[in-house]
């Protein structure tokens, strides 16, 4: 059995590292191509979406790729959204309690995916305010992906 606290407390600290002083159209811009960038490079077949406060800055989608991506960047986003952690921390949280989104939070999981690779941006000392989001791998790696470009960003 998966030691379900310790890869929480992980992701959390994740969260709290990952913080950024202001985000911009242009900060999403370089992250958004930045995630191109390795996509094309390392050949992964990805869609990337970011967004802020409900409007969507940056949207790529790489070859390989369908529109059922963009559906599960919906999902992914709206549980970030909901509960304010990367949609992979959910993931797992709901796995530590032996139950699902449904079950706990009573939301439809044809709406609400709390799988890995949408992670919040989050504004030091006020929040979370858009998300970073790719689909098209395993949901370890889109999580993964997302992390390490935007620890690139925070110089963490």
């Amino acid at each position: 059995m998966e030691d379900y606290n310790a890869l929480l407390e992980s992701l959390k600290k994740e969260e709290d590292e990952i913080q950024f002083s202001e985000f911009s159209n242009e900060t999403a811009y370089k992250v958004g191509t930045r995630l191109v960038e390795i996509g094309l490079k390392e050949n992964k077949s990805i869609t990337i979406d970011i967004s802020r406060n409900g409007q969507q800055l940056f949207h790529c989608a790489l070859p390989g790729t369908a529109a059922d991506n963009d559906e599960w960047i919906k999902r992914k986003i709206r549980v970030v959204n909901r509960f304010n952690h990367s949609s992979f921390y959910m993931g797992n949280y709901y796995k530590s309690k032996n139950s699902t989104i449904a079950e706990k939070s009573l939301v439809s999981e044809s709406e609400f995916a709390p799988h890995g690779g949408c992670f919040p941006i989050i504004i030091k000392n006020t929040g979370v305010i858009g998300t970073v989001t790719v689909s098209g791998l395993p949901q370890e790696e889109d999580h993964r992906l997302v992390v390490a470009v935007l620890r690139e960003f925070v110089g963490k």
